[in-house]
């Protein structure tokens, strides 16, 4: 999944990727409408850094901040209504510290106002000193994981209630990287994670396999207008090189224009300018986590595939059409510049691996990754639009609360509330690109995964995650809901939010029949898709930490509907009732887990 990795990143860094409220533009006061100048929003974000990370150490005994701690920032967000957070990761006497993120809150005059930590202890000293070098580290890590491993790097591992001394190590295998935890003093292994997050959850895989199921899904159904898609300039007397209206022939969303860059007269790149230079390439069967090692997409023609698998470019259309109509569904509805709101570019691998049955979100290349199928039972690409989007916002959540799993088993699968909830708000906003995009082909719905071809007809749903017979995603919080695989747990924060936007009971949207339970029984009356996702984005951005479960996760979103709409106002009130919809309340809260 996404590697819990401390990057120490400077205040100018910071105020670039400073993410937007949904009402109005980054660093805009309430009366404003107009974004200020560059100069202007960094000398306030700078201000607004140091207010913060002073706040933190003055109210030490609710932020968990102590002597030895650095303050790294990593986000800065101004809202329109007043308010100012600011998101930090942690050192301590120079070492990085795991599970040590939390994000300050302040009033527009700059006074705080309260903290949401990940470790819910204070971060110490190591009692004892490193038993193992690191070459030893490194050497179990390797063990591990399997793979070649890299230099071994001293860290303070705050997860679960600790404060313990170990190596953090990444470790590079066949199929992907991991990281991997190793404490200095016993050699114990504390933790081995996937850096690259699998669409595919290994035990869905093993439960196909056992089935006998293969998933084979219709392709080449026709075309779209091409002016339904994506279209730059194409001006002539232009220099080079210059944006060119392009045409994808995909395998799932019909015929799309794509925005291309023209290299010169009567060539074209797979790249577009106007967003950033995103860009997708052929990994050539390969399994390189390096974008640099990738094969640029070029021709004569600015046509870009054939609908089908005999072009390799047929794949690289379906995901740069995917790609780039995730960047615009969040840029239209956050202002958000960018996966990592920094206005860099969003980049893919097609074709990769071979026989690869998955789609991923690799933060080692920043980039998506896509297999082709294993041609068994997976017989396409995973191009998917909505799998485009669930995997490109793992890359938003990681850049923001960086959700964690809490364990990883022996198999890969991954387990925990943070995890699952991060599983869900990439299904909530996959789902939220199919809406954004308005293909004919592939029509806007609440469900995940349903071009893929399985017999159950999708993967996931947000209405009923229960009907998910493969994942066996449950509706409903409950104790063991922690020890819950990541993919099933994710239908408690799914259901909780299609509650939100659409209710409960019976309804037909875009032709596809819902019927959506609840705890109890109780009626919820939702408050439309926008609100709801709004809120969403709010809360997962000023509210959600690395460790964030789904109790938390309910008190983020009470937070961001009070900020976007009062606290008496009928959102926050249906934002309470669709978690208690889903038996999570206040009054059931764990003391500890």
């Amino acid at each position: 999944m996404r590697r819990p990795h401390i990057r120490t990143v400077a205040v100018a860094v910071a105020v670039t990727t400073a993410a937007t409220g949904l009402a109005g533009t980054a660093f805009a006061g309430p009366s404003q409408k107009v974004e200020r100048s560059a100069a202007s929003a960094a000398s306030n974000a700078t201000a607004v850094v140091e207010a913060a990370r002073t706040a933190a150490f003055a109210h030490a005994s609710a932020t968990g901040v102590s002597k030895g701690d650095e303050l790294h920032a990593q986000d800065v967000m101004i809202d329109p209504e007043g308010a100012r957070h600011v998101r930090f990761v942690r050192s301590h006497n120079e070492l990085p510290v795991l599970g040590g993120d939390l994000i300050v809150h302040l009033d527009r005059k700059l006074a705080y106002t309260g903290v949401t930590r990940a470790a819910g202890h204070t971060v110490k000293p190591a009692a004892a000193k490193a038993q193992l070098t690191a070459a030893q580290a490194a050497a179990k890590a390797a063990k591990a994981a399997e793979g070649d491993a890299g230099t071994a790097q001293l860290v303070l591992d705050a997860r679960g209630g600790a404060s313990a001394l170990a190596y953090q190590v990444t470790v590079t295998a066949e199929g992907g990287s991991h990281t991997v935890v190793v404490d200095a003093v016993s050699g114990k292994v504390r933790s081995n994670t996937p850096d690259s997050d699998e669409f595919l959850s290994p035990k869905l895989l093993d439960t196909l396999s056992e089935r006998g199921e293969t998933a084979d899904p219709a392709t080449g159904i026709g075309s779209a207008a091409a002016t339904s898609g994506l279209v730059g300039s194409s001006a002539s007397g232009v220099t080079y090189p210059s944006a060119a209206k392009g045409t994808g022939k995909t395998l799932f969303v019909g015929t799309v224009g794509l925005t291309t860059t023209q290299t010169s007269r009567g060539h074209y790149q797979l790249k577009d300018p106007n967003r950033y230079g995103t860009e997708t390439r052929d990994a050539k069967n390969s399994y390189t986590e390096k974008f640099s090692a990738g094969s640029k997409f070029t021709n004569t023609t600015n046509v870009w595939g054939n609908g089908k698998t005999t072009s390799r470019a047929t794949a690289a259309a379906d995901a740069q059409y995917g790609i780039t109509k995730t960047l615009d569904f969040y840029k239209s509805t956050f202002k958000r510049k960018g996966i990592r709101n920094n206005s860099k570019p969003a980049q893919a691998m097609v074709h990769w691996g071979k026989k690869v049955a998955n789609a991923f979100w690799d933060p080692t290349c920043n980039c998506m990754l896509y297999g082709d199928g294993d041609g068994q039972m997976f017989k396409k690409p995973l191009v998917v639009l909505d799998v485009t989007g669930h995997e490109l916002t793992h890359g938003v959540v990681e850049a923001t609360a960086n959700l964690q799993p809490t364990f990883v088993d022996s198999d890969g699968n991954q387990y925990g509330e943070p995890g699952s909830l991060n599983e869900s708000l990439a299904d909530i906003f996959g789902s939220n690109v199919e809406f954004y995009a308005k293909n004919s082909k592939d029509t806007a719905d609440y469900l995940v995964g349903e071009k893929l071809g399985l017999a159950q007809k999708f993967l996931r749903r947000l209405d009923h995650p229960s009907l998910d017979k493969l994942e066996g995603a449950i509706d409903y919080w409950s104790p063991d809901t922690y020890y819950t695989e990541v993919h099933a747990g994710s239908g408690v924060s799914s259901h909780a939010y299609y509650l939100l936007a659409e209710g409960s009971g019976k309804k037909t949207i875009n032709g596809v029949n819902y019927n959506s339970p609840t705890y109890h029984n109780v009626t919820v009356k939702g408050i439309g898709r926008t609100k709801a996702t709004a809120i969403y984005y709010r809360a997962l951005t000023r509210y959600m930490v690395s460790t964030t479960d789904f109790h938390q996760a309910r008190v983020a979103t009470l937070k961001a509907a009070k900020d976007l709409y009062g606290a008496s106002s009928t959102e926050y009130k249906t934002v309470d009732k669709s978690w208690a919809a889903v038996n999570v309340t206040a009054a059931n809260t764990p003391r500890a887990h």
